[in-house]
Order: C-alpha cells, then sequence, then structure tokens
C-alpha cells in the first residue's frame, strides 16, 4: 500500500481532520478514575521483598512519619520495558497510594514511602510491561539502514489512541504530540522524553502483576529511643516503714527528671492479696506489716482496674500522670496477668483458674520457681474469650487514663496468639500504646514475641560483659531481619536482678554499663537505687538482699557517692545526638586494647556521627583509635572526618594518620563519647 494513502487511512480511522482540536472524546480516551488490573499471577515475577519478616507473616516495624525503603527483585521472560510501582495503605483507609520504583541494576528496584501516623499498614510492589517504552526502545536500537519506518511509526502513533490518561496534563502532552505527528509525518514527535514521560502513566496495564501484601506497624518516636527509670511507688516516701503515696511519687519527679529520663515505670499499682502472702526476702509467711509482692494481684479491695488504697486513689493516679507531663516525662505501667488467690476473678469467674485434683489452685510457677501466693489464669478454659476481653479492657481502662506504655510481665508464659491478638486490638483504639516484653527465656521465643507484635524487647545485654560477646550480641540484634522487628531495650539491673558485676560496687563498672547501655541501645533503662550504686546481693545469687519486692525501701536520693550526675550528663547527651536515638546504624572499631570497646553510631540523616570507646576493666588505658574510613554527611555532602570533639569536655582532637591517640581512666570516667566534624 502506496504511504500516501496508508497514512490518510490510519489519520481519518483515529483522528479528527487537520486543523480541528483533538477532544477528549476521540480516538484518545481520558479516564481519570481509571485503575489497573490486577491480576494475581501473570508474566512477572515479584521476589525478595525488603522488608519482610517471615516472608510477610509478621509486620515490619517503623516510625511515624519517616520514610521506609523498599526493595525488591522484578524480571520477565523477554525484552520489554518493565515499569514498578510501590502500593501502600493505613488499614482504615480504603484507596491506594503509589509511588514509583526504579531500577537499579541486576533487576533490583527501589522505592519508598512514609507512614504518616501512627498505625497499621499494608504495602505491595506492583510490576507491569510499559508497551509505548517498549515500543520506542525498539524504534530507537533498529539500525538506521535508510529502509521505511512509516509502519514502526504507526504502531507507536497507534499506542496513542489507546492511552487512559492519568492527568490532563499527561492528556495535554499526549494530544500536541499525536497533533505534531499527524501534520509533520515525522517520527521525531513520537520520541519526546515528555511523550514518554506521560505515556508512563497514561497505559492500560493489561498485564499488571501485584505482590502479596506484606504487614508494617508504625509506631510513634518514643518506640524507638527512651530512658527508662523503674521505682516501686510504695517506696518513694520519706519515713522508714510508712507506705509511699502517689503524691510522695510526685515528689520524686524533679529528681527523676533532672537525671534526664523520658520514662517512669511502676511497678504494679494494685491491690495486694493476703492469702500466702510472701515476707521479707520472700519468706513463705510473712510477718505482721509486711506489705506482700506488689505482683501478688487483687484483694477484697479490687483487682487489676484498681490502685492500692494505700497509694491514693485514682485521681491521685490521674495527677500523678499529669505531673509526669509537666515535667515531660511519661508513665509505663506493669501489665502482670497474674492474681492472688483474693482477686475478684476467683469468685466471679472461677472456672478461668486450673485446679488440682483435690479442687484446690494451682499455684504459680515459673520454672524452677514456685509462687504461692499467685495464681495464673488458664487460657485452655471453656471461657478463654471472655478472659481475653477481660485483660483487653483492663488494658484499654489504663489508657484512658493516660497512660500509652505497659511492659508486660513474663508474656512468654501466655499463648502467643493471644499476644498478637491483644496488642492489635489495643493498637487499633490507640496507635499511639507501646508494649515492652519482659522476658528473659530461650532466644527464639523472645524475637518470637517481638515478631508478633511487642513494640520493644528486653535482652541478655544484662549478662554480656566481654568485648567479643558484646560485639556478637550487638551484631545479631542488628542485622537482617533482627534489625526490622525487634527493638532491644537495655537494663542494666532490674529488681529481679543484680548481676555479679554490678555486686562490687565500684562506681567505675556502674558508669561502664550505664554508658554501654545508653549508647550501644537507643532504649535503655535503670531500676530504681542504681543511682546510689546498690549493690548488697543475696549471697551466691544474682538477687538484691532485702529485696524491694517485700519490702518498703525509703532512701536517701541524695547520699553521697551516687552517680546522678553523671547520668543526668550521659542522658543529656543522648538527647542532643541523633546518632545515639537509633540503635542499627552502628559499627565496631578495631581497637587492639581488648578491655577498650570502640564503635560509631550515625543518625540516619548521617549528619550526625558519635564515635565511643568504653572501658571494660578498672585498669588506665591508652589505645588508637583508628577513624580512616569515618565520614559525616550524605551524598554530596559526605566528607571524611577531620576532628573529633569531646561530648564532656568540649576538647577537640585532630585526626592524623587516619586516626587519634587517646587515654581512658575508668576511675574518673570509663566512657569517651566524641562527636565527628568534617
Amino acid at each position: 500500500m502506496p504511504r500516501e494513502r496508508l497514512s490518510i487511512w490510519v489519520w481519518r480511522a483515529s483522528f479528527p481532520p487537520p486543523g480541528r482540536h483533538l477532544h477528549f472524546n476521540g480516538g484518545i480516551t481520558v479516564n481519570k478514575t481509571a485503575r489497573p488490573v490486577e491480576s494475581a499471577g501473570g508474566t512477572f515475577h515479584i521476589t525478595d521483598v525488603y522488608p519482610s519478616i517471615d516472608a510477610g507473616r509478621f509486620p515490619v516495624k517503623r516510625v511515624a512519619g519517616e520514610p521506609v525503603e523498599v526493595w525488591a527483585d522484578i524480571y520477565r521472560d523477554g525484552h520489554d520495558v518493565i515499569s514498578a510501582a510501590l502500593a501502600w495503605r493505613h488499614e482504615a483507609d480504603e484507596e491506594w497510594r503509589r509511588a514509583p520504583m526504579t531500577l537499579h541494576g541486576d533487576d533490583r528496584w527501589g522505592g519508598a514511602f512514609t507512614p504518616e501516623q501512627p498505625g497499621r499498614y499494608s504495602y505491595a510492589i506492583e510490576a507491569w510491561t510499559d508497551e509505548f517504552a517498549s515500543w520506542r526502545r525498539r524504534f530507537e536500537q533498529q539500525p538506521a539502514t535508510g529502509g521505511d519506518r512509516t509502519l514502526d511509526a504507526l504502531e507507536g502513533a497507534g499506542m496513542l489512541t489507546k492511552a487512559q490518561a492519568g492527568s490532563p496534563a499527561e492528556a495535554a502532552v499526549i494530544i500536541k504530540q499525536c497533533e505534531i505527528y499527524l501534520q509533520t509525518g515525522e517520527a521525531g514527535a513520537l520520541l519526546a522524553p515528555e511523550l514518554k514521560q506521560a505515556m508512563a502513566g497514561s497505559q492500560f496495564r493489561t498485564d499488571l502483576t501485584r505482590s502479596q501484601l506484606f504487614p508494617l506497624v508504625a509506631d510513634r518516636p518514643r518506640a524507638r529511643y527512651g530512658a527508662w527509670y523503674q521505682m516501686f511507688p510504695r517506696s518513694q516516701g520519706k519515713v522508714n516503714g510508712e507506705h509511699g503515696t502517689f503524691k510522695d511519687c510526685i515528689a520524686r519527679l524533679p529528681d527523676i527528671a533532672a537525671m534526664g529520663f523520658d520514662i517512669v515505670h511502676l511497678t504494679p499499682i494494685h491491690p495486694i492479696g493476703t492469702q500466702h502472702r510472701k515476707g521479707r526476702n520472700n519468706a513463705a509467711t510473712a510477718l505482721p506489716g509486711d506489705p506482700g509482692s506488689p505482683y501478688a494481684i487483687g484483694s477484697a479491695d479490687g483487682g487489676h482496674d484498681t490502685v492500692h488504697p494505700e497509694l491514693g486513689t485514682l485521681d491521685d493516679f490521674r495527677s500523678f500522670v499529669v505531673a509526669c507531663e509537666a515535667h515531660g516525662m511519661e508513665v509505663a505501667l506493669d501489665l502482670a496477668v497474674q492474681c492472688s488467690p483474693d482477686h475478684p476473678w476467683l469468685r466471679q469467674h472461677p472456672h478461668w483458674f486450673k485446679r488440682r485434683p483435690d479442687g484446690s489452685l494451682r499455684a504459680g510457677e515459673h520454672p524452677p520457681q514456685r509462687w504461692d501466693d499467685v495464681v495464673m489464669p488458664d487460657f485452655a478454659n471453656e471461657d478463654a474469650a471472655a478472659l481475653s476481653h477481660a485483660l483487653r479492657e483492663i488494658v484499654l481502662f489504663w489508657v484512658g487514663q493516660g497512660v500509652k506504655i505497659f511492659r508486660v510481665d513474663n508474656p512468654h508464659t501466655k499463648p502467643l496468639p493471644f499476644w498478637e491478638w491483644l496488642i492489635r486490638e489495643v493498637q487499633r483504639h490507640d496507635p499511639n500504646v507501646i508494649f515492652l516484653a519482659e522476658a528473659f527465656t530461650q532466644p527464639k521465643l523472645v524475637k518470637g514475641l517481638a515478631k508478633l507484635g511487642f513494640t520493644q524487647s528486653y535482652t541478655y545485654f544484662t549478662w554480656r560483659t566481654e568485648r567479643l560477646e558484646l560485639e556478637r550480641y550487638l551484631g545479631e540484634l542488628i542485622g537482617h531481619p533482627e534489625r526490622d522487628f525487634f527493638r532491644p531495650n537495655f537494663f542494666v539491673n532490674t529488681p529481679d536482678i543484680l548481676p555479679f558485676h554490678l555486686q562490687s560496687g565500684e562506681s567505675w563498672m556502674f558508669k561502664s554499663r550505664l554508658a554501654l547501655a545508653a549508647t550501644l541501645s537507643s532504649n535503655y533503662g535503670i531500676y530504681s537505687g542504681f543511682e546510689l550504686l546498690e549493690h548488697a546481693p543475696n549471697p551466691g545469687r544474682e538477687e538484691y538482699l532485702d529485696s524491694e519486692k517485700y519490702e518498703i525501701k525509703v532512701r536517701d536520693w541524695g547520699r553521697p557517692g551516687n552517680i546522678k550526675p553523671y547520668i543526668a550528663a550521659l542522658n543529656r547527651i543522648r538527647c542532643y545526638n541523633p546518632a545515639l536515638q537509633q540503635t542499627a546504624n552502628l559499627r565496631f572499631i578495631g581497637i587492639e586494647d581488648g578491655n577498650v570497646i570502640g564503635f560509631i553510631k550515625e543518625a540516619p540523616d548521617h549528619g550526625n556521627v558519635v564515635v565511643a570507646a568504653i572501658a571494660l576493666s578498672r585498669d588506665s588505658h591508652e589505645f588508637w583509635l583508628p577513624l580512616g574510613d569515618a565520614a559525616v554527611g550524605s551524598g554530596d555532602l559526605r566528607r571524611p572526618v577531620a576532628t573529633v570533639e569531646d561530648l564532656v569536655t568540649g576538647e577537640r582532637h585532630a585526626l592524623e594518620w587516619g586516626g587519634v591517640r587517646l587515654r581512658i581512666d575508668p576511675e574518673r570516667d570509663p566512657a569517651l563519647l566524641l562527636r565527628c566534624l568534617g
């Protein structure tokens, strides 16, 4: 067929006559509401998606307001051009939002989205053939032999007639280039860069393939960074033997705030049972006046939704919450799913608890320990759903009183599906609620609790003391996939644990452990008394003598020899250095002295870089700190480190030969914290 006749035939069949404008109801279909065709299968393979936990079974953890990078391998048969997009939405949204993905080589594609508010999200990867780009590449790559290219050009022009404009601007570009081609017959009009871009968003994606959905939880920033101070409310008074109150707790807040803590964690504040009450030092029989363990929850005065009468009233507790907020701190409550034999549930729901063959209640157990003053709810009973809902209502009750953080006691002794359900239910009600799992058990179970929803987790840091084991343990926590679901919280001590290395009471050791916890992890905590160097052990055991779990302890919080100024300085440094407010961007430095551990931490934008060197023994240490490959800044602004500034003294050291020689005197300060400068 002659060229002229072919051109006229296509023009008349598809386009209006010359000199007339192309209308939206003409050959180009404009459909602003068009959506891609989704298919379960197809030509494309979407594999090795990052981030994902157990192939999408559990949600990835991120922080609201910060970009989430997503990567995947995307490939198909043949040579056509692939396009891909990242689709995401909040669980409450009906519509999906999309962002383009970019090919980075070797079929590896990347994209990003930002969850704007706390909550649960889903994301997926979409891939399709960009038919116009494929035609364009074939047209451009075909050897210029001087042959007739009319059919090839008409193939591309025909694609424009099927376009479904994604926006008026894209439609305008397509219409304009169509008119130019029809008026000139020059294929260059079809090769314009702006047309390629407009067609990329305006084609009917007949082979669009979507990956499976991947879940993500976006938490508020406090989930990633915070300093915890744990205390027994009843011990905050000033008179020996006299039960403390919430008003006494309020009076303590300026002291705690001055040390720079973000979270005040209260052990259980509920009524305490009298049956089988424990005496001092866990004695089987209590003497008159012994207050019992606050973990034996429940009495005639009430259960988990009641405050201990000697602490005050619910209004007094609310006043405590408000006072914490005034000092820039939050309240964390213990959630202990256990009851004393006097708990109201024993009368109201006796079938919720296990009994032995003689009908007596089965005491709580945490092998090898046995707790006669508590009983455990039975999640296998026939009314387990009612039990679960009752526990949910308890958590929501305290959320209603202003509590947004819960430290869950021994969650590994309760069914994992219960926690997955409870955390989801509570966070649907309020996505700002944070759950910390207090579980010292086998590693895979600890990680399993983090996968199913716990925001933060206790760790084995408490017992990691040697440099090599610290480096190996941190390497595990910041590696993949742990870094995407496990947020460690490094407690240096707890009411249950006085580690052997603290039992000597040496100030340098307390400071060293504090510095390690506060700089290696962005979340860390101490149990009150640590600042006073309390260290009297139960002989031969990693626990406190005269444990506060069984008696009221009144302290002189200003006692000489305390390390409160050191704690305050450390928390202040954390506050002003974003590098220390995250855990994953951590790299260890090879210091020759095996009793000094060194590492570099970088803020997510790489603008703040902090180097730490911490002594693990009491001897003085002189060592070379190699920093030859350290850099500050991101992208084109990234530059080698030239100087380091001591964040305590302000002294600066210029790097020579890629490093700096330093000295640590642990008796003065076992930690050197240095800010890197370009």
